[in-house]
């Protein structure tokens, strides 16, 4: 085993092999952006090495920076996480160039299965089934419209080179096809530094099913089960889960024989993904390889009760693996939620900022790369942790992440933290009935949370009063928090509940002038972010903002401002006059921080509904901004490199 290794990566993933190799006895090199010199990973590593400034080009993607920090440390092998060199042959070379080992395949294993062309021929002669496409890279939008012509419609464009849904589009008709073919060269350029593009049939209404390769360089291989991973948005995972819920045990067998197949084929000799894209008929195809370290890797380890980088680890260090196919079992069911920050109510753009307060839940599976206090850039990936639950069942698995979520306060930057829980409580979720298209076609407005009505809306009210009681007995000290009874007028979302709450032994009953009647019981102290407790004899989390008996609860993808008033008080506040909205300043304000890649108007100019104006790109998202209406371009803000705030103008209209 290794003495000492760096970890060549950021955030959630770094801090993951820091537990591994702590555990181990390996000790940790990290390193750092300027961005990045406080962040978690950085400080919970035995040492870290700053390597630049915070763009990834100039710090994490710099070879020559990671192999410099190799060397004044004394660091024995290099682990690439995910991302950023995880997948480049070249960096790989480098590594073992310099005498050191690198903790992943071999390098004719990641150049081959790195680039998606060569990927799908490896397959083919594997005997594995493949996606139909074109079988060579997309030099413009002409060729490309040509090709889309004789695969036929939709198809796929997608980078030829590196992972994680970036530079993909799809292409629904011909007048699509030439902007998908520049957004996902863009896209791929700026994340792998290779802007070749492909381009494949697009399979409908499909499953993204992956299987978890392990080699070794003894010639052993084996696979550890499946993952769904079909929740998704932008082709970026949401949920995974394993195993499926639409795979049996004859097709877990025949999956994981062709992902054997795919890594014996190209000698694999690490851990590694072969990923399918399965049809509803349940025909599947290799869709790609991806030669390093899943970020939902933590599912498979839940199943099987193994460590992956361990595993990793003691593979690059010369070590056979321990056991065999037969001696593979999976063991209940284990998922896996994205917390990211962005906000699901501006159409999931990405949020930045620092963290204020962070309290996870307690008794689950958390991968974090932040903590109160940590700064979320614009230059990164948003994930900012990965919360796993385990159970025997597929139904504990999901309602013990519902309630986890519930549980889990993030302030201070936004999230999709009350997306994620409206995910767990949605019924085809909960039903398996999965494919990639399930949020675009759930959720095709975007999401904003559910306002609660009928008995979720009583419960709302009584949690809200409930915390009124604790906040009257803060405020005046001596008195006892269920002595006496309350009589007030809660407003859940301006629907108004007129109730009186009386102790009951150690519990409150909430009665409403409706007649119902729940008992409530929780330690809830005013200014904590979390309310838990019973609501008649029900266990219930909700997410609590706000103070002085005005809050917004938050409670399985449902939310709400309450208001707990005394009755006179109520009675005055509804005869108060509404302010009335007005109309705001012809303006194109950016809907997310992040650079301006590209302005693609000049002042003077006059552009048509729909026209694009600007591209932002911020956390490897590109976004082009359009005309929402024909208008005048008067004054022009944007500068192409410039980094701009949320709500920051950028075009003027005249």
């Amino acid at each position: 085993m290794f003495g000492k290794i760096l970890i060549a990566n950021r955030g959630e993933i770094a801090c993951r092999i820091i537990r591994t190799a702590r555990r181990l006895g390996v000790h940790t090199v990290a390193v750092c952006s300027e961005a990045d010199r406080t962040a978690l990973h950085a400080r919970l590593a035995d040492e870290c090495v700053p390597i630049g400034p915070a763009p990834a080009a100039q710090s994490y993607l710099r070879i020559e920076a990671i192999l410099e920090a190799c060397a004044r440390t004394g660091a024995e092998a290099v682990h690439p996480g995910y991302g950023f060199l995880s997948e480049r042959a070249d960096f790989a070379a480098a590594v073992q160039a310099a005498g050191l080992a690198f903790i992943g395949p071999n390098v004719r294993a990641i150049a081959t299965m790195g680039d998606k062309l060569a990927s799908k021929a490896m397959a083919a002669t594997a005997g594995v089934a493949t996606v139909p496409g074109h079988a060579g890279v997309v030099e413009s939008a002409a060729e490309a419209a040509r090709i889309a012509g004789e695969i036929g419609y939709p198809v796929m464009l997608k980078a030829a080179a590196g992972g994680g849904g970036k530079g993909m589009r799809v292409a629904r008709v011909r007048a699509e096809v030439a902007e998908a073919l520049a957004r996902a060269q863009s896209e791929a350029t700026a994340a792998f530094g290779d802007g070749r593009v492909l381009m494949e049939k697009f399979i409908v209404a499909p499953r993204h099913i992956e299987v978890q390769v392990l080699g070794d360089r003894h010639g052993n291989v084996v696979h550890l089960g499946e993952r769904e991973c079909s929740l998704q948005r932008r082709h970026q995972k949401l949920v995974e889960e394993s195993p499926s819920p639409f795979v049996n045990a004859d097709m877990r067998a025949r999956m994981g024989a062709q992902a054997v197949a795919v890594a014996k084929a190209v000698g694999y000799d690490s851990a590694g993904t072969v990923e399918f894209i399965v049809g509803p008929d349940g025909a599947f195809y290799f869709l790609e390889m991806n030669t390093r370290l899943q970020v939902e890797h933590g599912v498979t380890e839940l199943v099987t009760g193994l460590d992956l980088v361990e595993l990793m680890l003691r593979v690059a260090a010369g070590e056979a693996l321990p056991f065999a196919q037969r001696d593979v079992r999976l063991h209940g069911w284990a998922v896996e939620c994205r917390i990211n920050a962005d906000d699901p109510e501006r159409g999931f753009l990405p949020a930045s900022g620092r963290i204020t307060r962070y309290v996870p839940p307690a008794g689950v599976r958390l991968d974090s790369g932040v903590e109160a206090g940590s700064s979320v850039p614009v230059q990164y990936d948003s994930l900012l942790a990965k919360l796993l639950t385990h159970a025997p069942t597929r139904a504990e698995a999901i309602a013990a992440a519902a309630e986890a979520l519930d549980r889990f306060a993030l302030e201070g930057v936004r999230t999709n933290l009350p997306f994620l829980a409206a995910l767990m409580a949605h019924p085809r979720w909960r039903a398996g009935a999965l494919s990639t298209d399930f949020i675009a076609e759930e959720f095709p407005e975007g999401f904003a949370p559910a306002i609660p009505e009928g008995a979720l809306a009583l419960r709302f009210a009584a949690v809200a009063a409930a915390m009124r009681v604790r906040a009257e007995s803060r405020e005046r000290p001596g008195t006892a928090p269920h002595a006496g009874a309350w009589h007030w007028v809660v407003e859940v979302a301006d629907a108004p509940f007129a109730l009186t709450v009386e102790a009951a032994g150690d519990d409150l009953a909430v009665h409403f002038a409706s007649g119902a009647t729940l008992r409530v019981a929780g330690a809830w102290r005013p200014g904590a972010p979390i309310w838990e407790g019973r609501v008649d004899g029900v266990e219930m989390a909700f997410r609590v903002g706000g103070d002085a008996g005005r809050w917004r609860l938050e409670h399985a993808g449902f939310a709400a401002e309450v208001r707990v008033r005394p009755p006179r008080e109520a009675e005055l506040a509804r005869l108060m006059p509404k302010a009335k909205a007005t109309g705001g300043a012809a303006h194109l304000r950016a809907p997310m921080p992040g650079l301006v890649r590209a302005v693609l108007v000049a002042p003077g100019q006059d552009v048509e509904a729909g026209e694009a104006l600007v591209v932002l790109e911020a956390m490897k998202v590109e976004i082009t901004l359009r005309a929402a209406h024909a208008a005048h371009i008067a004054v022009l803000h944007a500068v192409p490199g410039a980094l701009v705030a949320p709500d920051a103008v950028l075009v003027e209209f005249g």
